[in-house]
């Protein structure tokens, strides 16, 4: 094996140990986490900061290198295909208002809130104050399993808040990749209308036109779909992401590769919606897996004196991030829902901030862009809080709003009767 093959190889021999050593932990400690606080999200957000550089250091991973890019790539592809395939199971069932009131409308205010708190306590620029409100608009709901899962919550909060979580990364997507190309070139060399033009309407359009064609190779009734068995037609939609993706950024008219990767999976689930379980089914370890590594790496390249280096103004923006920009967009969000009070304060409160910010903010930390570290750090801290603060709040909270809401699972308001004439 040439020098530099085996120094490239030799290189991954601990990261791959810690991982597989991490990997069979979780399994083993995964009941206990079960009946605690803490998920496994957060304990392999744990394990890779006590074992990098905020801890033992033997996980020692630059954040600049191309590892990082490509893992948190791979993990984009599998995660956005996956959300992407879940949309119209989804929005085929009849409670689709309260979560697109939440994408369309509470989205975007919590990001403005999180980048005016940024700009404001912080003193990052306006580009990057946006960057970091992209990053911590999405919602994650592996941080708060037990509220998408317990059946004794209202089964509208918990379709809502899934399909929130589900969709929310796909669509912060396009602001994130924006903002950093804004930072890349400069502000005053990048041009918005290219970037749609080129990016995103490419993305669109190769995402549609590759998922279309992904469905008419594999066709339902003859062919070669006869005889396949279900765990290769998972691979098969597997295979699609990716290449779906390696075909968008390697045409000569380049469009976004992860933008056109959700869009496929859209695509491939409304014309094979029978698909969608049987990947779901068989393709769900892999996405496991590329999550729990990237939840890894994030967490050793973590260190406290990085997660703190704006001292009370980091302390101030996490604190601004989850109890301010979620629960105020979200009120402004279900505004005329007649929604009750406590059922929007628990939607409002339950907005975990994972692993899409975790993903999408390694990229960013890969990018050679200004400002990269204090943007990644700071979102860090949010994501690291968040991890603890909803793991404690996830099981007695449900609790809490299945008593509130009682036998009937009523979460409206009653009707003021109208007046006698």
């Amino acid at each position: 094996m040439p020098e530099a093959a085996l120094a490239a190889a030799t290189s991954f021999d601990v990261p791959l140990l810690v991982f597989g050593a991490v990997l069979m932990g979780g399994a083993l400690l995964s009941g206990i986490a079960h009946r605690s606080f803490l998920s496994l999200t957060a304990l392999f957000v744990l394990a890779g900061f006590l074992l990098g550089e905020g801890g033992a250091g033997v996980l020692e991973i630059e954040a600049g290198s191309g590892f990082v890019a490509v893992l948190a790539t791979v993990a984009l592809v599998v995660i956005l295909f996956r959300d992407g395939l879940e949309v119209e199971g989804e929005m085929l069932q009849r409670e689709w208002r309260l979560p697109f009131r939440n994408l369309v409308v509470a989205m975007p205010i919590t990001a403005l809130i999180v980048a005016l708190a940024a700009h404001a306590v912080v003193g990052l620029g306006w580009t990057e104050s946006f960057l970091l409100g992209a990053l911590l608009a999405p919602t994650d709901p592996v941080l708060s399993s037990s509220v998408v899962t317990n059946p004794r919550v209202p089964r509208v909060v918990r379709h809502s808040l899934n399909l929130e979580s589900g969709l929310n990364d796909g669509l912060a997507l396009p602001a994130v990749l924006a903002l950093s190309a804004a930072l890349r070139v400069g502000d005053q060399d990048f041009t918005w209308w290219q970037f749609v033009l080129q990016d995103v309407t490419l993305g669109f359009a190769y995402g549609i036109g590759l998922g279309f064609l992904a469905t008419l190779v594999l066709p339902r009734t003859r062919g070669l779909a006869v005889g396949i068995p279900d765990h290769q037609k998972a691979l098969y939609a597997l295979g699609t992401a990716f290449a779906t993706y390696g075909i968008a950024v390697l045409l000569p008219l380049e469009g976004n590769g992860l933008i056109a990767v959700f869009v496929c999976a859209i695509t491939f689930g409304i014309r094979r919606p029978e698909l969608r379980a049987t990947f779901e089914a068989r393709a769900d370890d892999i996405v496991e897996i590329a999550k729990l590594g990237v939840f890894v790496v994030f967490g050793s390249l973590l260190t406290l004196d990085d997660l703190f280096a704006d001292g009370w103004a980091a302390v101030g923006l996490v604190l601004v991030t989850l109890l301010l920009a979620r629960p105020v967009a979200v009120w402004l969000a279900l505004l005329g829902t007649r929604l009750r009070q406590d059922v929007i304060a628990f939607m409002a409160w339950f907005g975990p901030k994972g692993v899409a910010t975790m993903t999408f903010s390694l990229l960013v930390l890969a990018d050679e862009i200004p400002g990269n570290d204090q943007v990644f750090n700071l979102a860090a801290l949010v994501v690291f809080t968040s991890i603890l603060v909803h793991g404690l709040t996830d099981t007695p909270g449900s609790e809490w709003i299945a008593d509130r809401v009682g036998a009937d699972g009523q979460v409206t308001r009653a009707a003021v009767p109208a007046p006698a004439r």
